[in-house]
């Protein structure tokens, strides 16, 4: 998960509660600059425990690029509704679904970008229907299940749900943080005693992250399934991850013949490690493709 610098949507974004036809899904939405030709919209999914602010520092620098961005909080998610102990709505179809709605929403080809967990939703919606994007970008996200590391993190914070409110399991994870510990993994940003993380936190429904918790720990292989769908795929990353190893994701380019990024001095969090790098790769990318798939 991103650490957000703030929680507050940059000059000219506008945070609201989309419409779709699977519910409302909180978004901020921030415009292509005043003066510059839009070139498209994008579509941005967060990762595990994350939301739709972690996308904050990418908003004005695509912005400046021509491109529209539109961050959301996916179900159960933060400042998005969900049921608090129903897991069987968080299944990755169904999420893969939401995904689609919020396309069909927005009413444009998009380009779509997931973080970690959130390219595993949005590879899922690809898969279920690519038609409504133009292109897809996976951002530290890998082919499959997450390292043995994380899923123990994961198993964790299960174990810790069972027994704990939302609220205690903040407090015994800040408890076990030392000042040392930075951003490498799912579970490890947000720690800071810092009220709008707090919020963020006891925002996201439990079932949601149970749910969504084991999805990472049991993910199939899907890429041969990816590769054949006809978009232009993007890997990124930075130059380390813990979550899925950069060879791991070196390989999944290679299997997609995606372009692949990395972005020197980023971790599992290219999009607050390094946000005006990631920006220019993810503009640079998309760049290639304003006419479609086909033209480049």
């Amino acid at each position: 998960m991103s650490r957000p610098p703030t929680f507050t949507p940059p000059p000219g974004a506008r945070a609201y509660a989309l419409r779709t036809g699977r519910g409302e899904f909180a978004v901020v939405d921030a415009p292509a600059a005043a003066g510059v030709p839009e070139k498209g919209t994008a579509l941005l999914l967060p990762g595990f425990t994350g939301s739709k602010e972690d996308f904050n520092p990418l908003h004005a620098p695509l912005a400046a690029r021509g491109y529209r961005t539109v961050a959301v909080d996916g179900r159960g998610q933060y400042e998005s509704g969900g049921p608090e102990h129903d897991e069987s709505a968080y299944a990755q179809s169904e999420l893969a679904q939401d995904v689609l709605a919020q396309a069909a929403a927005l009413g444009t080809p998009l380009h779509l970008v997931g973080h970690s967990l959130g390219g595993q939703i949005a590879r899922a919606a690809v898969l279920l229907d690519h038609s409504p994007f133009r292109s897809l970008t996976l951002m530290a996200s890998g082919p499959a299940h997450i390292s043995a590391s994380q899923q123990q993190r994961v198993k964790l914070l299960r174990d810790a749900l069972a027994v704990m409110s939302m609220a205690e399991v903040w407090e015994a994870i800040q408890a076990m943080e030392t000042p040392e510990e930075t951003d490498t993994g799912e579970l490890d940003a947000g720690l800071d005693d810092q009220e709008d993380l707090r919020r963020r936190w006891l925002g996201n429904k439990p079932a949601q992250l149970l749910a969504t918790g084991r999805q990472l720990c049991v993910e199939p292989d899907r890429v041969a399934e990816l590769a054949a769908v006809p978009l232009p795929f993007h890997v990124l990353s930075g130059e380390y991850d813990d979550t899925w190893p950069v060879p791991l994701l070196d390989d999944m380019a290679r299997r997609l013949r995606a372009h692949r990024t990395v972005i020197e001095g980023a971790e599992h969090s290219p999009n607050t490690d390094r946000p005006l790098e990631t920006a220019r790769a993810f503009a640079d990318f998309w760049d290639a493709f304003r006419d479609g798939p086909d033209a480049a």
